[in-house]
């Protein structure tokens, strides 16, 4: 089946399916309105929307099940046993057995009852951050609500008043329940989208972990020496790819959940434009073209453009060291120095000794690196070692493609890939040396 035969049945389902949910919203009305808050009167039932569903790279999307016109969604706060790339992995905290939680996917106008059930053995709440609603629903423990204890599940229920890109988490003990993992992103697609529509819709959270090398639990205690920079709760090279047909509009959704760090997101080969913050949509005369945008702790941004040149383009976030996993802190500068000479004189005084992460195999084992930790930079491409680790992933274009999972290296044009230059370019243009 053809990309375009798959978006035109993908977009044919959706309509049916909310024509499905519209009429069954409308026989739950009277239900739904005499649980309702009094002074939260409920909008009309949705209309028939249109829109992409979003691709959520190494995560999964909340199920709904529909109750009496209202969605019913279950997540269950829980020890999660989480792989950010192969070597490393932590004890975290999680929702419905992963880190980060699902992402949660609705549309505006719609009426959802979310379950929470806590298997920690600690107190927890869920906030909707960005999403307006009654304030008794907001989540805050000890202000808003009590915290929901462990074997306890509560009740979340809201109309869905307004579209956009939001984020969910834990606003108990913040500092240590996000530290762990607890935080997920919430998008409510409008009923009547103003513009056209994507073709591809991806969604990413970003955070930062403290997770020593050779431990196995993250440190929430840090403030600033964060070492594990992520992408939907993984470090290259273990995040997917975002695959792309030339020509299509690609939409990228970012929320910033790190503890203390801002993340300018820059993607290589293609300009966009950030049509949405966390506070709504951006009129068209107030966008302009970047190719980096600076998400702060506590935002969000969605930026959009059409993917119009074939490649692997690298996005990733522009801190230098978030580019990077545990990364080495506190030893002499060794810049210039010769590793031959220096590695053979420590020899002499360490038997048996090895330079850690010296293979430089991303496929293989390292058995220099010390347990559960990765080299701090490192994974495979096209050409050779890439020497990126962290926050990184791939948008990867290409003019033909069968279906949408990972086409492997591009395979360039002949001629068109930097290469040695040859004596007579040389001499040609005039370079010396």
């Amino acid at each position: 089946m053809s990309l375009d035969q798959m978006r035109h049945d993908q977009t044919s389902h959706d309509r049916r399916q909310f024509l499905l949910l519209s009429a069954s919203a409308g026989l739950g009305t009277g239900l739904a309105a005499r649980t309702e808050q009094r002074s939260t009167p409920r909008p009309p039932a949705p209309q028939v929307a249109d829109h992409r569903p979003c691709v959520h790279p190494n995560g999964a999307t909340l199920p709904w099940k529909l109750v009496n016109g209202v969605k019913v969604g279950h997540l269950v706060v829980q020890p999660v046993r989480h792989e950010f790339a192969p070597g490393l992995a932590a004890n975290c905290w999680g929702y419905n057995g992963g880190v980060h939680g699902p992402l949660i996917e609705a549309v505006e106008g719609d009426r959802v009852r979310i379950y929470v059930t806590n298997k920690l053995d600690a107190p927890t709440t869920v906030h909707w951050h960005g999403v307006h609603l009654p304030n008794g629903m907001d989540g805050v423990g000890g202000l808003t609500q009590r915290s929901i204890e462990p074997g306890e599940t509560f009740r979340y229920e809201f109309t869905l008043k307004r579209p956009g890109t939001f984020m969910y988490h834990s606003h108990h003990d913040e500092m240590v329940q996000m530290a762990m993992g607890l935080m997920g992103m919430f998008v409510v697609h409008p009923q009547q989208p103003s513009g056209p529509l994507p073709d591809r819709d991806f969604v990413y959270m970003l955070s930062e972990w403290a997770l020593a090398v050779g431990t196995e639990r993250p440190d929430p205690n840090e403030m600033t020496d964060f070492n594990v920079l992520t992408f939907n709760g993984k470090v290259f090279p273990a995040t997917a790819p975002m695959v792309v047909k030339t020509g299509q509009r690609v939409r990228i959704r970012i929320g910033n959940l790190s503890a203390m760090d801002s993340h300018p997101i820059h993607l290589h080969g293609h300009s966009f434009t950030v049509i949405e913050t966390d506070g709504g949509q951006v009129p068209e005369s107030a966008r302009w073209p970047e190719t980096t945008v600076l998400v702060a702790p506590g935002q969000t941004r969605v930026v959009e453009f059409v993917a119009d040149t074939p490649g692997d383009w690298a996005m990733h976030c522009h801190m230098t060291h978030h580019v990077m996993t545990q990364m080495g802190h506190g030893i002499p500068n060794l810049a210039g120095v010769d590793p031959s000479v220096f590695d053979e004189k420590l020899a002499a005084v360490l038997p048996g000794y090895a330079e850690m992460g010296k293979q430089h195999d991303p496929m293989g084992t390292d058995e220099t690196l010390p347990k559960n930790s990765l080299p701090m930079v490192g994974g495979q491409g096209g050409f050779g070692y890439v020497t990126m680790g962290g926050m990184v992933t791939v948008l990867k274009v290409r003019d033909k493609l069968a279906n949408y999972d990972d086409p492997g290296f591009y395979v360039h044009p002949q001629d068109s890939v930097a290469a040695p230059a040859s004596r007579e370019d040389l001499t040609r243009d005039g370079i010396g040396g």
